[in-house]
C-alpha cells in the first residue's frame, strides 16, 4: 500500500510540474485553493493540457484520434496497467474515484478536443460556445465539487458562462499561433459580418474588418463574463476558489483593446505581479 501510494504521490506532484510549466495561470490560482486539494486540482489540469497538446505532437489527424481514443479508454478503465503508468491518467482517475466525479465531463472535453486536429473553421457562434463549453466549462464543473461536494447545481451556470469566457479570452490571445499553422476559432458568421472570409483571418494582416471582427469576439467573451459575475456570489464560500482563473480574462481582454494591438504579432501577457494581485483580489472579493 505504501508503495502504491508513493507513486501516486509522484504522478501528482509530476501534474504540477507540468501545469506550473505549461498552465501558469491556473497554477498561480491553484494556490489559493486549500493546500490540501491542490494537487487534485493539478490533476484536472493536467488532463486538460495533455489533451489539448495532441495535435502538436502528432504527425496527422488519425494519430490525434488514435490517442483521443486511448485517453477514453482511460478513463473508463482505470485499473489497465498502461493506464497506472501514464502519471496524469493515474492521478486524474484517482481523482474520479476518491471525489465520485462523473467523467462524462472530461469524455465530453476530449471529443470537442477532435476539432482541433484539423483547419476547418468554426461555423458559428453557437459551435464555438459549444467547443468553449465543452474544453473548459466542464473542468470548472468539476474542480468545485472537489472544494466542496455539496456544491448547488447552480454551480454549474456559473461554470457555463465562466468557463466559456475563459476559454474565448484564451483563443483570443492564441489567434497568432493558432492563425500561424492555419487554423481559425472566429466563427464564420462573425467573420462574414464583416466582409471576412477565414482565409482572412489567417492571412498575416491586420485590416480594420478584421480587428472589429476580433472586437466582437471579445464582445462575446465579456457577455459571459459578465454573466458568471452575477452567479459567483450564489455559490458556497468552499467553491468559489475554484473559478479564480476567470479572473484574469478582463485584464487580458483590455491588453488586447490597445492602440498597439496586432492580432499577429501581439503577445498578450500579463506580469506575475499582475495576476497574482488579480487573484489576490478576486479572492478577497468572493469571499
Amino acid at each position: 500500500m505504501s508503495e502504491a501510494l508513493s507513486a501516486l504521490d509522484a504522478d501528482y506532484a509530476y501534474c504540477e510540474t507540468i501545469v506550473r510549466r505549461d498552465d501558469p495561470d491556473r497554477w498561480l490560482a491553484s494556490l489559493f485553493l486549500p493546500e490540501g486539494k491542490r494537487r487534485y486540482a493539478h490533476a484536472l489540469y493536467a488532463f486538460s493540457l495533455e489533451i489539448a497538446r495532441v495535435r502538436e505532437v502528432v504527425s496527422e489527424p488519425m494519430l490525434g484520434e488514435i490517442r483521443f481514443q486511448w485517453w477514453r479508454e482511460a478513463l473508463e478503465q482505470p485499473d489497465r496497467e498502461d493506464v497506472r503508468a501514464n502519471p496524469v491518467a493515474a492521478a486524474v482517475t484517482d481523482v474520479l474515484v476518491r471525489f465520485d466525479l462523473p467523467s462524462e465531463h472530461l469524455l465530453q472535453l476530449i471529443d470537442a478536443r477532435q476539432f482541433d486536429l484539423f483547419d476547418d473553421p468554426m461555423q458559428s457562434v453557437d459551435e464555438l460556445e459549444a467547443y468553449a463549453r465543452a474544453t473548459s466549462s466542464n473542468l470548472f464543473c468539476l474542480t468545485p465539487m472537489i472544494l466542496e461536494p455539496e456544491t448547488p447545481s447552480s454551480g454549474f451556470g456559473a461554470a457555463s458562462h465562466g468557463g466559456t469566457a475563459y476559454a474565448l479570452t484564451g483563443l483570443l490571445r492564441a489567434f497568432p499561433w493558432h492563425a500561424a499553422r492555419g487554423q481559425c476559432y472566429v466563427p464564420l458568421d462573425i467573420l462574414r459580418r464583416h466582409g471576412l472570409e477565414r482565409a482572412d483571418a489567417v492571412s498575416g494582416r491586420a485590416s480594420p474588418a478584421l480587428l472589429a471582427a476580433l472586437e466582437e469576439f471579445r464582445a462575446l467573451a465579456r457577455s459571459h463574463l459578465e454573466i458568471f459575475l452575477t452567479r459567483i456570489e450564489g455559490l458556497p464560500d468552499l467553491a468559489r476558489p475554484a473559478f479564480l482563473p476567470i479572473c484574469l480574462c478582463e485584464p487580458y481582454l483590455r491588453l488586447m483593446e490597445g492602440k498597439c494591438y496586432d492580432p499577429f504579432k501581439t503577445n498578450v501577457v500579463l506580469p506575475q505581479w499582475r495576476r497574482q494581485w488579480a487573484l489576490w483580489r478576486a479572492a478577497k472579493h468572493w469571499q
